[in-house]
């Protein structure tokens, strides 16, 4: 249509200006959308033979973008809740557009009534105090790299940080005197302060030590010298659950990520009588409700809970078999 923008110079302006410059949103949130509109560029450039720059805003119609959603779930085997991330990012540059090109109103408001895919909602993963014991015992102390990952275990088990926060860390961020604390800048650029205990303080005073003073050193580095990226930590991870299985065979059954850790902070505080309220805030959660699921999935909990009321009265019954016609059609 005369005068109005075009897909291509929205799309950009939907990543310059409104992501980088208006919302001033995190490195995480823009590589996460960039990564989603790549690959809907790529699935539309396949569906409708034409070269991504070509595209027209028509084009990402509803018909589209559901295919695309039901491809990342056949094809790439994404879960709902990925499936729900890609449409995150699709509905915000639609918000966008709605504000930059309003002629095209009826086709953005359609494409933002796509509803989010339901799913089951699993209960939280953590680990017990025996098994972050196990786990903060396996790496060789004796080594570079072992005293970097034990630091980095004990911190984020003490701390709850997101992996984010874990790999951005430089030197300047820990205050390891009087008040020992580490600050950062959490999802949706909040600034929040945890304290550290008395060991954690220590053996991020002794490996900091360590590392070289040079501007933009990161607390917990690859063997380069550069910041650890994700993959790297899962990696790390994986290695010294593995070593920790021989000691503690539960973590066997166990996926331990660094969001397993951030749970095993929320438990541990819980289990500790912390009031819902200051996990959220130790935590960084937007609202107190994210935390309810720290609640859900801690059935020590719910047994004291049990222990303290009144037992029903409830008498086992004698079992009677069926007729065998009425078991017949039961069994139908």
């Amino acid at each position: 249509m005369t005068g109005q923008p075009t897909f291509p110079t929205l799309l950009e302006g939907f990543f310059t200006r409104r992501l980088m410059q208006q919302r001033q949103a995190s490195a995480h949130t823009i590589a996460s959308y960039r990564d989603t509109f790549r690959l809907l560029l790529q699935f539309a450039q396949q569906r409708l033979r034409k070269a991504p720059s070509m595209l027209m805003l028509e084009d990402i119609d509803v018909p589209l973008v559901g295919d695309f959603l039901d491809e990342l779930e056949k094809v790439r085997h994404v879960t709902a809740r990925t499936r729900n991330l890609r449409l995150t990012a699709i509905h915000s540059f639609f918000r966008y557009v709605a504000f930059e090109a309003p002629a095209h109103a009826a086709q953005t408001q359609r494409v933002l009534a796509i509803p989010t895919k339901r799913f089951t909602r699993a209960l939280v993963s953590f680990l017990s105090r025996q098994e972050v014991d196990a786990l903060l015992a396996a790496p060789d102390r004796r080594t570079w790299s072992g005293r970097r990952d034990h630091a980095l275990i004990l911190l984020a088990v003490q701390t709850g940080l997101r992996l984010s926060e874990l790999t951005g860390l430089r030197p300047q961020d820990l205050h390891l005197g009087t008040g020992a604390h580490v600050r950062v800048i959490g999802k949706g650029r909040k600034e929040r302060c945890t304290p550290l205990s008395k060991n954690t303080r220590s053996v991020l005073a002794a490996w900091v030590r360590e590392l070289p003073n040079v501007p933009d050193q990161p607390v917990f580095p690859n063997a380069r010298g550069g910041h650890l990226s994700a993959h790297g930590v899962h990696y790390l991870l994986a290695k010294h659950v593995a070593t920790a299985t021989s000691t503690c065979p539960s973590l066997k059954h166990k996926r331990v990520s660094p969001h397993v850790l951030r749970h095993t902070t929320a438990m541990d505080l819980l289990q500790q009588g912390v009031e819902q309220c200051v996990i959220a805030l130790w935590l960084g959660h937007e609202s107190i409700e994210t935390t309810q699921v720290y609640l859900d999935a801690d059935l020590e909990l719910k047994q004291r809970v049990l222990d303290a009321v009144t037992p029903l009265n409830g008498k086992p019954g004698r079992y009677r078999p069926d007729d065998k016609l009425l078991a017949f059609l039961k069994g139908l």
